[in-house]
């Protein structure tokens, strides 16, 4: 949130729909970069920091209300193998939320704008393909003891919103939730689908029922699914849990993990967000290889 704008997002939610931003990965990729390596576009918060800023500066100037940080495959373990040590690597993931916050400062808009904070899934960390997959091998208490550590750091630098995404199964989701409770931040949960079914293969019923009692969890959702399987999870979403749906998804391509490349044809249409939004989607953007222009029609849409 820009500093003279009081307005929570819990707040925003409560009054209206507001508008995700799109990937940052094809943002960064259309500008020239090259995101091939394990890091994905966490490695340009060493290198190329003002590229991170500019591609969230698209996403605002084109309608977006919200930035998700380039944090999503940002982790000690991540870093530490590319020989980034721990007090490096807790201010490159505070340099996340700096960056998207400057571009909040630059974007020419008087509307509120917020940040959040990406807490990607363990898989994303081993770069294999294996968040579209869950089950990892590791117990509830592990992953925990994974995402706790950076999260806390996050929480210390204030972020509007912890976005806890792309979570592929239920442990993985406990695990999250149990993380973030006590640091004052609040959080989305949001998993990736195959149907009416987490990656793993859970109910969607029984993946979303775990935040319902959630204090920390403002809105629950989906994201980076195929936009064929979003309808019927924002409605799961907001019956089980009565809160605020979060929608965004993919393209509709797949992800192939040995190539490091996405595969197919693009699927999303943005004049499906007028269903989504009936269905009681309040958060509503894109995410992998779902550019500005495309939330640039979802703003027009909503407004």
């Amino acid at each position: 949130m820009t500093s003279d704008t009081p307005l929570t997002l819990a707040d925003a939610l409560a009054a209206g729909t507001v508008v995700l931003d799109g990937g940052m990965s094809n943002q960064l990729e259309s500008a020239g970069h090259d995101l091939s390596d394990e890091l994905w576009s966490a490695r340009l918060l060493a290198e190329r920091p003002e590229a991170i800023t500019e591609a969230h500066l698209a996403y605002f100037e084109a309608g977006a209300d919200v930035a998700i940080t380039s944090s999503y495959q940002a982790t000690f373990e991540g870093f530490g193998k590319r020989g980034i040590g721990r007090e490096r690597a807790a201010e490159l993931l505070a340099l996340s939320v700096e960056l998207a916050r400057e571009a909040a400062r630059r974007a020419r808009t008087d509307r509120p704008l917020w940040v959040a904070a990406s807490v990607g899934p363990y898989g994303a960390m081993l770069a294999d393909g294996s968040e579209y997959r869950g089950r990892y091998g590791l117990s509830v208490a592990e992953l925990e003891r994974f995402h706790r550590p950076r999260l806390e750091v996050l929480a210390t630098v204030a972020p509007d919103v912890l976005a806890l995404e792309t979570v592929p199964d239920t442990d993985e989701a406990v695990a999250l939730l149990r993380a973030v409770r006590g640091l004052g931040v609040p959080a989305w949960l949001s998993y990736t689908v195959d149907g009416d079914r987490t990656r793993a293969g859970q109910p969607l019923e029984e993946a979303f029922a775990l935040a319902a009692e959630a204090d920390e969890v403002i809105a629950v959702g989906v994201n980076c699914c195929a936009p064929e399987d979003v309808d019927g999870a924002i409605e799961t979403a907001a019956r089980v849990t009565g809160k605020p749906v979060v929608a965004y998804p993919n393209s509709g391509e797949a992800w192939n993990a040995r190539a490091r490349a996405w595969d197919g044809r693009s699927a999303f249409a943005p004049e499906e967000v007028r269903g989504w939004h009936e269905a009681g989607a309040r958060l509503i953007g894109g995410c992998c290889r779902v550019g500005p222009e495309a939330i640039a029609s979802i703003a027009r849409i909503l407004q």
